[in-house]
């Protein structure tokens, strides 16, 4: 199995991209990596038959930004993508890939958000350009996305585009681009309406086929809750006072998440930090160190930021943002219940998210079951608990100074 033992630096990647893979954790490439970079590198097409979760998203981007053209500023790279989530989170994983290439922007450009605000982002020249079928197709009839330097097109979950209806707009965007580029096309199954449009715009495209790695995780106690009526932000709090943890990790979707969890957790009194992309290595060392160490008790990472975290520690995982799908959720809640611990996983679900919800349990051959938000009864209980025990723990250790410490503060002054 000598693809597993290959290096990112042996499959013939750029510095600066080694650099940006060495600071977000990246050890060795995954099966799929290490299959489609070199093809891509050498301007091969690719179509890849794989799973969400399998590593695919560094599987064409690290290929791509290494053959990209910093000082052209115009798109050189086109990523489609079936949803919003999606498109914010594979520009958001090239903006962490290409962060020590000079002069590399990343836009990304989807319903729902103004088009002033993707115009102005479109005239800055960004070579690398994620987004929603509808909302590119809008920017070619409007003449506002030029894409005749173009190099790498990207279908990503082009049977999910096809499953929502997209993929007439995606045959009418792939006929519009100039001939020389080079195409990767990911599905995780090959429907004839895929086939045909590999048959029709890829030129002799090299198959990779990986198979899914899922295991389910029957040591993992599971459950959702159904967000609505009340800010996440206000019921993770909440979930955390009614859960006994020793430490936690928190899923989000985006680096603006991870800042916001943490800051709001902060002010509630708990010792979180953010891990997400944006850190340099050595950072993001020091802060998996005070979780181990306990300085530290909760982390609020993105999946990419998250890879190849291993703390024992670790007895509870929360998906604060559902991930879009299901190998993602099993490497999420497999960061607890580690070393024989048992673990807990907490999934927040909103209503437009049950289908996410649905194919979770498919794969993982479970019913999650869904739970209450935690009512004032129950957190004023686990309030009394966790006080007496920080009570009893202090009365045994040999140390009384920080009980007499903690008397202190509730008794009233002796002085009058």
């Amino acid at each position: 199995m000598a693809e597993f033992e290959t290096t990112f630096a042996d499959l013939g990647l750029k510095a600066p991209i080694l650099e940006a893979l060495n600071d977000l954790g990246y050890e060795k490439p995954s099966p799929i990596q290490a299959e489609c970079i070199p093809h891509l590198l050498g301007g091969r097409d690719v179509l890849g038959m794989a799973q969400t979760g399998s590593g695919k998203t560094a599987a064409f981007s690290l290929p791509l930004l290494n053959n990209l053209d910093p000082e052209l500023k115009a798109p050189q790279i086109l990523v489609l993508a079936p949803t919003r989530e999606l498109a914010v989170q594979v520009a958001e994983a090239m903006t962490d890939f290409s962060k020590h290439m000079r002069g590399v922007n990343v836009v990304a450009l989807y319903g729902g958000q103004r088009y002033d605000v993707q115009l102005r982002a479109l005239r800055q020249g960004p070579q690398i350009v994620v987004g929603t079928p509808g909302r590119l197709l809008d920017h070619l009839k409007r003449g506002t996305l030029d894409l005749s330097k173009l190099s790498g097109l990207v279908l990503d979950e082009a049977d999910e585009m096809l499953r929502m209806g997209f993929i007439e707009d995606v045959e009418t965007i792939m006929a519009q681009i100039p001939e020389g580029h080079q195409t990767a096309l990911f599905s995780a199954t090959m429907p004839e309406a895929i086939r045909r449009i590999t048959r029709r715009f890829m030129k002799e495209p090299q198959e990779v086929r990986i198979q899914s790695s899922v295991t389910t995780r029957p040591d993992i106690s599971q459950s959702y809750w159904t967000a609505y009526g009340m800010r996440k932000n206000e019921a993770l709090v909440r979930f955390l006072e009614a859960e006994d943890f020793d430490a936690a990790i928190i899923f989000v979707r985006t680096k603006n998440a991870t800042l916001e969890v943490a800051e709001a957790l902060e002010r509630s009194g708990y010792n979180s930090a953010a891990l997400n992309g944006d850190m340099n290595q050595a950072l993001r060392e020091q802060t998996l160190e005070r979780l181990k160490d306990g300085r530290l008790d909760i982390l609020i990472a993105t999946d990419v930021a998250a890879r190849g975290l291993d703390v024992e520690r670790i007895s509870l995982v929360v998906n604060y943002d559902i991930p879009m799908d299901s190998e993602s959720y099993v490497h999420r809640i497999g960061r607890t219940g580690r070393a024989g611990r048992a673990g807990r996983a907490l999934l927040f679900v909103e209503n437009r998210e049950r289908r996410l919800l649905r194919n979770i349990e498919r794969t993982m051959k479970l019913t999650i079951p869904e739970v209450e938000l935690p009512n004032a009864e129950l957190l004023g209980k686990r309030r009394l608990e966790k006080f007496a025990a920080k009570v009893q723990q202090q009365l045994e250790s040999s140390d009384l100074d920080q009980y007499r410490a903690l008397l202190a503060k509730i008794q009233p002054s002796a002085e009058g």
